[in-house]
């Protein structure tokens, strides 16, 4: 067969928004040459588009113009590594998928045991926050949602109070499972971060669960997040302003 039908054949099996490299496709050719030329000739036909250098995709084409690959495909390669998870999203993606703000953007925020400086790919700004905590598949929600808590401050667009009562309905819906491993999570938080999911937790009718998180805390300290008692009745407890 020859490479142009190939990778003609290649490209038409994978999905609409999927993002590959030149290696995704040169693995079985042995011309690494005639796999560039020709999927740059499908860029250049419309057949396919480019993300970055070195990185492309079938555009889905709909009644409002071309779709872009999900946060997901663009940032894969930072969050899995030889079927390990080594990142996951969070920032500005995860608070729009909570409901926490409606506001959308080209940066792209990835929590990560490593981190490295902020880079560009193609349009979206992807930088990386430290996490503490091991990261698993199975975590990854909580500390998603720990992240979000971490960042109340910074979510866009949303009043404090609405931030709360969507945080208690998040916290509401997990399981007593989820919960508790929410508590040991936040462990490896900030102290101020422990403190509001504490507060929250108690809001939650959940007291019985908090005592590692308040034991973790100095109970002299206060922790100025901006948040009054109208807007969560239990902050006092927690030295939350």
């Amino acid at each position: 067969m020859k490479v142009k039908e190939y990778v003609i054949k290649k490209i038409e099996r994978l999905p609409k928004g999927f993002v590959f490299t030149y290696e995704d496709i040169i693995k079985e050719v042995s011309s690494k040459e005639a796999v560039i030329k020709n999927l740059n000739r499908m860029v250049t036909s419309g057949k396919l588009s480019k993300l970055s250098k070195g990185r492309f995709y079938k555009p889905e084409i709909t009644l409002f113009g071309e779709l872009e690959p999900n946060e997901y495909q663009v940032a894969k390669d930072l969050l899995e590594k030889n079927g390990k998870t080594i990142g996951y999203l969070t920032g500005l993606t995860v608070y729009n998928q909570l409901g926490l703000t409606t506001q959308l953007s080209n940066s792209i925020q990835i929590g990560r045991n490593e981190i490295r400086p902020a880079f560009q790919r193609g349009k979206y700004k992807i930088s990386f926050v430290k996490q503490k905590n091991n990261i698993t598949k199975e975590n990854i929600p909580m500390l998603q949602i720990l992240d979000s808590i971490r960042y109340i401050k910074e979510i866009p667009d949303a009043e404090t109070s609405f931030l709360c009562n969507r945080f208690l309905n998040i916290l509401a819906g997990l399981s007593q499972k989820n919960k508790i491993a929410l508590i040991r999570l936040a462990l490896k938080y900030s102290l101020a971060t422990r403190a509001l999911v504490g507060a929250l937790l108690d809001k939650t009718g959940d007291e019985e669960l908090t005592e590692k998180l308040q034991n973790s805390l100095n109970p002299i300290t206060t922790y100025k997040l901006g948040i009054t008692k109208e807007d969560l009745s239990t902050i006092e407890k927690w030295n939350i302003k």
